[in-house]
C-alpha cells in the first residue's frame, strides 16, 4: 500500500498551455506582481519598438500612460505582419501575442536588454486583463483584441491606415498587479539613460493620468555618452575643466565597441556609471575596472613627464585619482558574459585591457593637448593628497 500511494506517473502531470502557464507564476517571467512587474510589462512590450528604431526600420517610439490604467506603445516602422494577410516574412503579430517558443533574441552589440524571459509581447499580453494590437501597414489597418492573452476574434481590417507602424495598448490585469502603476518619473529616467547610450534614439513618454493636465518628456541624444557626462555636473559640483574628454572605438580583440566619456568635477564623490548593451552595470566588471586603470594611466605618464612629479616618488594615489570623477563607460558586446544569474556586473576578460588601453591613449592625448585644463586635473589631485 505504501509502494502504492508513492506512485508516480503521467498522470500526475499536469501540461500548463499558453497563457495559463505564465498567469500561474507571473514572478517568473517579469520578476514582481507590484511596481517592477508593471514596469517590466512596459520593457517587453517596448522592447520590438526600440529595436525597430535602432535597426532603422522606424524613427521613434511613443509610451503613454493612459487615465484609465492603460499604457500604450507605438512606432512608425513598417508594422508587424498578420498572417491574416498572406504575410509571410518573420514572426506574424499572433506568433509575437501569443508563442511562449517566440524566444529572445541572440546576444550581439546591437541588443538592448529589456526583456527578463525573451517573450516580449507575449508575457504582457498573458498577465494583462485586455490587450489591443493595431497595425499599420501597406495602407490597411488591422485590429486585434485580446482577452488575458486569448483572442477575442480574428484580426479584422478597420479601414485604410495613415502612414505605418504598431500601437499595443495593454491594461495590466488587475487580479495579478492589483494596484500598482507605472511610474512616471522612474520610467522617463530609465528611457532617457537608454536614449544617452543609444545616439539618435528617439523615445517620447506622455503621462495623461494627472488631473492637472498630461506630462510630456521626450529624450533624443545625438552626443551620446557626452551628453550624458554633460547632464550630471549639477549632481557632481562644480566641472573642475571644461571639456568632456569622450571617444569610441571598436576593438576585434573584445568584440565589441566601447564608448566612454568623463571630466572631473568639484565633488568629492567619484560617479561612474558602467553599461552593458544598454544594461546598468551596478556592481561593475571589467569595463569599469579597465576605465580606472587607464585613467590612472594616463595621469601617471603625464603627471611624471611634466615632472609634476619626482622621478623617484611614487605614483598618484589611485584612490585620488577617480575623487571627482564624473564618467560614464558604454560596452556593447556580441557575447556578453556577466558574474551571475542577476547580469549586474560584467565578466568578460578582454574587456578590461582594451578599455584601459583606449582610455590611456585618449586621455594622455587629451592631457598633452590641453596643458591648462591637464594641470588643474592633477593640481586637484596633488590638492587632495597633501590633505591626508
Amino acid at each position: 500500500m505504501e509502494n502504492e500511494a508513492r506512485a508516480y506517473d503521467a498522470s500526475h502531470i499536469k501540461v500548463l498551455e499558453w497563457p495559463e502557464a505564465v498567469r500561474l507564476r507571473p514572478g517568473m517571467y517579469i520578476g514582481s506582481t507590484g511596481e517592477r512587474g508593471v514596469h517590466q510589462l512596459l520593457f517587453e512590450v517596448a522592447d520590438r519598438a526600440v529595436h525597430e528604431v535602432l535597426s532603422g526600420r522606424a524613427g521613434s517610439v511613443g509610451v503613454t500612460f493612459l487615465a484609465d490604467g492603460g499604457v500604450r506603445v507605438t512606432d512608425d516602422g513598417p508594422g508587424v505582419a498578420f498572417a491574416a494577410a498572406g504575410n509571410t516574412e518573420g514572426p506574424g503579430l499572433e506568433a509575437l501575442l501569443t508563442e511562449s517558443s517566440f524566444g529572445a533574441r541572440p546576444d550581439d552589440r546591437h541588443a538592448v536588454a529589456m526583456t527578463l524571459s525573451g517573450l516580449g509581447p507575449a508575457v504582457a499580453n498573458a498577465l494583462s486583463s485586455r490587450l489591443t494590437a493595431e497595425v499599420r501597414r501597406e495602407g490597411v489597418r488591422w485590429v486585434q483584441e485580446y482577452v488575458r492573452g486569448v483572442a477575442v476574434a480574428p484580426p479584422t481590417v478597420a479601414g485604410p491606415a495613415t502612414g505605418s507602424g504598431t500601437t499595443l495598448t495593454f491594461r495590466p490585469d488587475v487580479t495579478v498587479f492589483g494596484e500598482a502603476q507605472c511610474s512616471f518619473a522612474v520610467l522617463a529616467e530609465y528611457f532617457r539613460e537608454l536614449a544617452f547610450l543609444n545616439r539618435g534614439l528617439d523615445i517620447s513618454l506622455t503621462d495623461e493620468r494627472p488631473p492637472g493636465g498630461p506630462q510630456v518628456a521626450r529624450f533624443r541624444f545625438l552626443g551620446g555618452v557626452r551628453d550624458f557626462v554633460l547632464s550630471l555636473p549639477a549632481r557632481a559640483g562644480t566641472p573642475v575643466h571644461t571639456d568632456v574628454i569622450g571617444f569610441e572605438r571598436e576593438d576585434p580583440r573584445m568584440a565589441g565597441t566601447m564608448e566612454v566619456a568623463l571630466r572631473w568635477c568639484g565633488s568629492p564623490e567619484e560617479r561612474i556609471r558602467g553599461f552593458a548593451n544598454s544594461m546598468a552595470t551596478p556592481y561593475g566588471g571589467t569595463h569599469e575596472a579597465g576605465l580606472r586603470e587607464g585613467v590612472a594611466a594616463a595621469l601617471d605618464a603625464y603627471a611624471h613627464g611634466r615632472r609634476l612629479l619626482s622621478a623617484e616618488g611614487p605614483d598618484l594615489d589611485a584612490d585620488r585619482i577617480t575623487e571627482g570623477l564624473t564618467a560614464v563607460v558604454s560596452v556593447k558586446l556580441d557575447r556578453p558574459e556577466f558574474v551571475g544569474a542577476t547580469r549586474r556586473e560584467l565578466g568578460n576578460a578582454p574587456v578590461r585591457g582594451c578599455v584601459g588601453e583606449a582610455v590611456r591613449e585618449h586621455l594622455g592625448a587629451w592631457l598633452e593637448e590641453n596643458p591648462e585644463q591637464a594641470r588643474a586635473v592633477v593640481d586637484r589631485i596633488l590638492r587632495a593628497e597633501a590633505l591626508d
